[in-house]
């Protein structure tokens, strides 16, 4: 799993797409007190329940490995220009 540039800003994209999509789809919304840890799980569980993303292995799971996976949903979202692709 190699590290992308802008990961961090990438997964808090990620977690504002996400939560948007989430909430439209009916999942329900996520709380700004809620945890960065049960939002990162919560927005996973969600793209891969609706099939946008590609579950990891169960003896992968881990809040690192959801994360980097979040990162790569959005960069690949992202039009080319956008900055956090550079």
């Amino acid at each position: 799993m190699s590290k992308l540039q802008n990961e961090a800003q990438l997964l808090k994209k990620a977690l504002q797409i996400g939560a948007v999509y989430a909430n439209k789809r009916g999942y329900g919304e996520l709380e700004s007190h809620d945890g960065a840890k049960l939002k990162v799980e919560f927005l996973y569980r969600v793209l891969v329940e609706d099939k946008l993303i590609q579950p990891l292995a169960k003896d992968q799971i881990s809040d690192p490995s959801m994360r980097h996976k979040l990162a790569l949903w959005v960069h690949k979202k992202l039009p080319d220009n956008h900055p956090l692709k550079e």
